[in-house]
Formats: C-alpha cells, structure tokens, sequence
C-alpha cells in the first residue's frame, strides 16, 4: 500500500513498520555510532512488540541503504548476540531501504508537543534518561 496512514499502519493489515528516519552527518556521529545508541534504547527482543505497543507493525528493524551499511548493521547484530546483553535472542530484522513514508503532521516532533502525555511520560522519557545517563557521548553538547 503507497502512503498508508497512521490509522491504517495502526491497525496492522499493512506490514508497515511503525519506525523513524535518521538523517545524519557521519563527520558529527558514525552509522557504527547510530547502531550502538540503537542497541542500547530499546528492546530487540520481543518479536512485533515494543512497550505496550503490540504487531508486525512495531517490529525491531534496521533498513540499510547501501551495502556498508547491511554489512556494518549485520556485525553490530552479531556483536550484540555474542555479548547477550539481551539474555533473550535479538529477533530485529535487517532489510533493505526501499520507501519512508513520513508520519502526519500531529506525530512529528510528537516528543518535543506532548511530553505531558502519558505515552511520552511512561515510554519515550525512561528511554531518553537512559540515553543521558549512559550515552552521554552521543549527545549533541
């Protein structure tokens, strides 16, 4: 389906993934860089799940661009595995990039409009205070 909406990646008949597009300057931080912070904020664990969050359509995934990236994606996969720093298999899908449809209007910059919100309270804030506190070096200063 071409530029489904929320309502319908919502309700799980798409096979849309549910997941965000990072645009990044590897003169300021590495693609390396980006799947360590990845492995570290949330649970790669639970097959089509995250949170309270229940479907295929938040399934843990990595979409390369080039083959770099699947080759760099795939060892830090290997590298998390042989660390177990899960105790649990890692189930998160490595594909390829092939469409992004960006999210409406409402859900952009979602964190920074709704931090009163018991969806940001109760997830994104745990997940952002684990980043301050642990993955300090990755922070913008």
């Amino acid at each position: 389906m071409e530029n489904p909406s929320y309502e319908e990646v919502s309700a799980g008949s798409t096979y849309h993934a549910e997941t965000i597009q990072i645009t990044f300057d590897p003169k300021v931080i590495s693609y390396k860089d980006l799947l360590f912070v990845f492995w570290r904020t949330h649970d790669p664990t639970t097959p089509n799940r995250q949170g309270a969050d229940v479907g295929s359509q938040y399934r843990s995934a990595i979409f390369y661009r080039n083959e770099k990236q699947r080759s760099l994606a795939l060892q830090s996969k290997k590298e998390v595995e042989k660390k177990d720093l899960f105790g649990k298999p890692i189930v998160t899908e490595i594909n390829p990039f092939k469409v992004f449809y960006p999210a409406e209007s409402y859900h952009q910059n979602y964190y920074k409009n709704n931090r009163n919100k018991p969806y940001c309270q109760l997830v994104i804030d745990p997940k952002i205070q684990k980043l301050k506190k642990e993955l300090t070096e990755f922070l913008i200063k």
